[in-house]
């Protein structure tokens, strides 16, 4: 080879080189977590590994654990980062998740975690079923403020009750989810029924029921506890409520979709999803995380939260889940908002 030849190969391959290490893994990531939050864990996540990009795809639980299993034999995403227990359960009995045991993740506290070795999924945080109640619109009617959940059952508070609809939304599940766990199968049944009489309308988000009380547009909005204390910071005249009996909650998790493409990237995204930095961006929605010791007491929220927690059954949940929407939807859905 002349030397001429030898410099044009080496002109070949500087230009080469540049177009390698700026190679960018593109992660198809589906999610159920709030769309204000997606620009930030997107940002914070590839500022920390910039040779990876997120594409995300969005839409409520319900959705998109359908979505999800709809795809099985054609799977679309890469990984799921932020989506219930219960759903990535769901998702692991179809075979459709990828064991993986992150980095780190012996620091996370023990009930955010699949108990198989080594696990399915992984836990970010928590969401606490609560009630926000507005203060204003209350008074105005002559109501008294509910401290219980059976209290929601009274006759005074018909038609100013707003709940999520469990089959579009994971916060809708984990109430009814969270009742059968509290109370057995008929006693919560019973209870809903009751409660149905005194719902003006079950929505498709689980935050939109604490937005609502909020602008006066329900007095009782059934939602989990983040939504009620941004609402109350943003000067809403609502007081969030832990009903006496205790919380159902739901753990936000992430999973690696099997047969992706991308694993190795799909494991760096779940390697620092578990991470303390990771946790403490997840604080900023949620006042539960998953790592012991990060979360910050969120203004307007007690510092006890995870005290009022009920002791959750994951397995069974997921397990019941298909019967308890059937039942739910064939009772109540006639009161559910239209979808968008």
């Amino acid at each position: 080879m002349n030397r001429r030849m030898l410099f044009m190969l080496a002109g070949t391959v500087s230009a080469v080189l540049p177009a390698i290490a700026s190679a960018e893994t593109q992660l198809t990531v589906y999610t159920a977590v709030e769309a204000v939050d997606l620009d930030r864990y997107k940002a914070t996540f590839e500022k920390a590994h910039p040779d990876i990009k997120i594409n995300w795809v969005r839409d409520s639980t319900g959705v998109m654990t359908a979505k999800l299993l709809a795809e099985k034999d054609n799977p679309q995403a890469d990984v799921v980062w932020g989506l219930a227990a219960t759903s990535l359960l769901l998702l692991k009995t179809e075979g459709m998740l990828e064991p993986y045991q992150p980095k780190g993740v012996e620091a996370l506290d023990p009930k955010f975690v699949d108990k198989d070795t080594p696990p399915s999924w992984v836990g970010m945080d928590a969401y606490v079923a609560a009630l926000c109640y507005n203060t204003v619109e209350g008074e105005k009617l002559g109501l008294k403020p509910p401290t219980s959940w059976k209290d929601l059952t009274k006759p005074e508070y018909k038609g100013h009750v707003v709940m999520p609809n469990p089959a579009s939304s994971g916060t809708g599940f984990l109430d009814v989810s969270g009742w059968m766990q509290m109370w057995g199968e008929e006693k919560a049944w019973d209870f809903m029924d009751k409660l149905h009489q005194n719902i003006s309308a079950y929505t498709h988000s689980g935050s939109k029921p604490c937005k609502m009380a909020g602008a006066g547009e329900a007095v009782i909005g059934v939602s989990f506890e983040f939504p009620g204390a941004k609402a109350k910071s943003a000067g809403a005249p609502i007081d969030i409520i832990f009903p006496a009996e205790g919380s159902g909650w739901e753990a936000e998790a992430t999973a690696i979709i099997a047969g992706t493409a991308n694993l190795d990237a799909a494991k760096t995204l779940v390697d620092w999803s578990v991470t303390k930095e990771a946790n403490e961006m997840y604080n900023a929605g949620y006042a539960v995380v998953a790592y012991p010791g990060v979360a910050k007491q969120v203004e307007h929220l007690p510092d006890d939260i995870a005290s009022r927690m009920i002791v959750n059954d994951f397995e069974w949940a997921a397990n019941n889940r298909a019967e308890i929407l059937k039942e739910w939807q064939k009772r109540y859905d006639a009161k559910s908002e239209p979808k968008s």
